[in-house]
């Protein structure tokens, strides 16, 4: 009962041996992303791509965590999610360097930022959280699939969803009417589409481990970018504060997804921290034809864009 209300008693350094796998993590250059590597990092994986839009930033994040892990075999990738071409060269060059992938946690973020479209033209948090995350998964999933072939292997794919998806007004797909909704709204949406990919990926793909999480609540770098222009969460700051996690405590529900038993982990779609399984705090996120639905416009989209892309 204790653990159903307060989440599983997980501590990240008794994260089992990774040797020889290949982990990408995206936005690790800093919150829950970079927690992640430093954790990850302690526990021998061959190889962390750290995937993020800026350069300085990320080589400093790297630079940070050696001084902890100096041995960590970190890389960055450059990856600029509102941008699917920036996100198929960041595809094409981890494909180039490592011929596995082991653990892909779709982290990066953007969060109730005012109404914009991505350079392909979709709403900023639903390009950026969703369509972006999309791209990459689909263009590494070939070496995902032949990772998951070979003996022994434990192939993950970990979606950081938000309990925020509970905000969404379902899937809207035009990206123009989106205008009218709300920041908070389309930011739901986003997280909603997060969960569901990762319910029809662990649907079409059984042989890899996908599964899709809530964080918790952590002040984290997304909070505070917006605290000055966004009256909602300058007022709300306050009250959730007491409830919030640090980004320590914040990270533990994506480290666990990554490195907990892959029997367990697979036999949710949605997690709350720590390792609390859900079918997602909202009915939408229930509907098993949505995420078929979100699917098939995604590839649709996805396959659109690549020709102009070719």
């Amino acid at each position: 009962m204790f653990e159903w209300f307060f989440g599983k008693s997980f501590n990240p350094e008794h994260i089992p041996d990774l040797s020889g796998k290949v982990i990408l993590i995206t936005g690790g250059n800093t919150g829950l992303g970079k927690e992640t590597v430093l954790q990850l990092a302690k526990h021998n994986p061959q190889e962390i791509f750290l995937a993020a839009r800026t350069p300085s930033k990320a080589e400093d994040a790297i630079a940070d965590i050696k001084t902890r892990v100096p041995n960590a075999n970190i890389s960055y990738i450059k990856l600029d999610l509102t941008s699917l071409a920036s996100v198929k060269d960041a595809a094409e060059e981890i494909k180039s360097r490592s011929d596995r992938l082991d653990i892909l946690i779709n982290n990066a973020g953007i969060m109730a930022v005012p109404y914009s479209k991505t350079k392909d033209g979709y709403e900023i948090q639903f390009g950026t959280n969703h369509i972006g995350h999309s791209l990459l998964t689909k263009l590494l999933l070939p070496t995902l699939l032949e990772t998951a072939d070979q003996p022994g292997s434990d192939v993950r794919i970990i979606n950081v969803s938000s309990a925020a998806h509970m905000m969404a007004p379902g899937i809207v797909y035009d990206q123009d009417l989106l205008e009218s909704y709300i920041t908070h709204r389309r930011y739901g949406q986003s997280k909603l589409a997060n969960l569901l990919h990762a319910r029809e990926l662990q649907r079409r793909y059984p042989q890899i481990t996908t599964t899709s999480l809530h964080p918790g609540v952590i002040l984290t770098d997304l909070y505070a970018s917006q605290k000055e222009s966004n009256i909602f969460v300058r007022l709300a700051l306050p009250l959730i504060k007491p409830f919030s996690l640090d980004v320590p405590g914040g990270a533990k529900n994506q480290l666990w997804a990554a490195t907990a038993d892959k029997k367990e982990v697979g036999s949710s779609y949605y997690w709350t921290p720590v390792g609390i399984k859900s079918g997602g705090s909202f009915w939408h996120a229930q509907k098993p034809q949505l995420a078929k639905e979100l699917w098939d416009w995604t590839e649709n989209e996805l396959e659109t864009q690549l020709k102009k892309l070719s």
